[in-house]
This record gives C-alpha cells, sequence and structure tokens, in this order.
C-alpha cells in the first residue's frame, strides 16, 4: 500500500476567497435582514462580493491547477458515474473538486454575482439605491429589486444544501471538506502537489476587479430621479 502524503490543493487565492465570500454573506444578510450596522455597509460587503466573484471568475480561467474551471466541470456522464461510484465500496475521493461538488461551484458563483448585479440596480424606495439604479428606470429598478429579495432566498437555499453536503461528506465518507480549504493541503498517496499560479498574478487580477468595483460605485450614479 502506497504511503500517503500531504500534497498542495488549494492554493492561498482559492482559500482566501472562499472565506472572505462567507464573511460577506454574513454581512450582506446581517445588514440587508436585521439591520445590523447600517445600509452603508450593505453597499461595502456588495461591493466586496462583487470584487470577489469576479476575481474568482478570473482565477477559474487564469489560476493554478484545481482552481480553473476546465480542472473539475465535467459533462452529465462523469457526473452519473461519480454518482454511482459514490455509493459503491470503491468510492475514492477527488484531489479537487468532484464532478457533483462542480454543480456547486459554478452555481454558487452564478448565483452570487446575478445577486451582486441585481443589487447595482435596486433600491428601497426610501433613502438607498444602488449605483446603476438611477441608470434605469423606476420600474426596472423595482423588477431588479424584486429579483434581488429573492436571489437571496436562493442563496441561502444553495448555502443550506452545500452546508449539508459537506456534513454528508464528513459523516458518510469520513471526507473533511473543511480542513484543506483552511489548509490548502490533503493526504493522498496517488497525487502530486498542484501547480499553483504566482500570487503576483492573483493580486494583479484582483486589483483590477477592485479598479471595476470602484468605477461602478463612483462613476455610476446617474444623480437624483
Amino acid at each position: 500500500m502506497a504511503t500517503s502524503r500531504s500534497i498542495r490543493v488549494w492554493d492561498l487565492p482559492v482559500r482566501l476567497t472562499h472565506w472572505a465570500m462567507v464573511l460577506c454573506v454574513a454581512g450582506l444578510y446581517a445588514t440587508g435582514e436585521y439591520g445590523w450596522l447600517t445600509m452603508e455597509w450593505h453597499f461595502r460587503f456588495g461591493y466586496a462580493m462583487l470584487a470577489l466573484v469576479l476575481f474568482r471568475l478570473l482565477w477559474g480561467v487564469f489560476g493554478s491547477e484545481h482552481a480553473r474551471f476546465v480542472d473539475f466541470v465535467r459533462g452529465p456522464g462523469a457526473i452519473g458515474r461519480y454518482l454511482r461510484n459514490w455509493r459503491s465500496a470503491d468510492y475514492a475521493p477527488a484531489i479537487g473538486h468532484n464532478p457533483l461538488g462542480a454543480l456547486a461551484v459554478l452555481a454558487m458563483l452564478a448565483l452570487i454575482l446575478a445577486q451582486t448585479v441585481s443589487g447595482l440596480f435596486s433600491n428601497d424606495e426610501i433613502e438607498w439605491y444602488g449605483p446603476l439604479s438611477e441608470r434605469i428606470s423606476i420600474a426596472a429598478s423595482a423588477q431588479w429589486t424584486e429579483w434581488h429579495h429573492l436571489g437571496q432566498k436562493l442563496l441561502l437555499f444553495l448555502i443550506v444544501v452545500h452546508l449539508g453536503a459537506v456534513s454528508a461528506y464528513r459523516l458518510l465518507k469520513r471526507e473533511d471538506l473543511v480542513q484543506p480549504m483552511l489548509s490548502g493541503r490533503k493526504q493522498r498517496s496517488d497525487a502530486a502537489d498542484a501547480r499553483w499560479r504566482s500570487p503576483w498574478l492573483a493580486l494583479a487580477l484582483f486589483s483590477a476587479c477592485l479598479c471595476v468595483v470602484w468605477a461602478i460605485s463612483v462613476w455610476g450614479p446617474a444623480g437624483p430621479y
């Protein structure tokens, strides 16, 4: 039997993005639903989340081995084989994202992107207006606001499913998905270290995303209706 060893899987940009998104979701929900702090902070968390999801999409194209979409996005056939294997005694944990987890990643990123974009066009009809809400009609902004509220419910549902899946892997397969997202490493005997890209590339891409979000926040508003 081959001896397992600690291998690199998740690079620092993936881990930081993941946990920063967790903090942003908590902050957005607390400020938007329970009035924690002020709505100004809701905007700040929203801008941060938009920068994070834009960066994660870019890192999925230009990033490290297991962060790239081509590494883990598979078709229906691969998902079916994985599900059949999951129920068998021959189940072997994936090194990066498994085919089923890939669906969750894509769904989460798509929903977060949609939610942050809808927030840019939303308003509360009283005091707070998204930076792009004044670029469209009042009726259109009201529609975007409805979508924003719906997206919140869908995102919470997806988070519950995600947490349930993480717990199921831990309880049923004895597979810890949390620790690798903290340390970046897994114990494996059948794989080598992942090829990680330069953190300077990650910093450059994230800086570009911050510039885009900053431009939206500064130049987006068109003045009062």
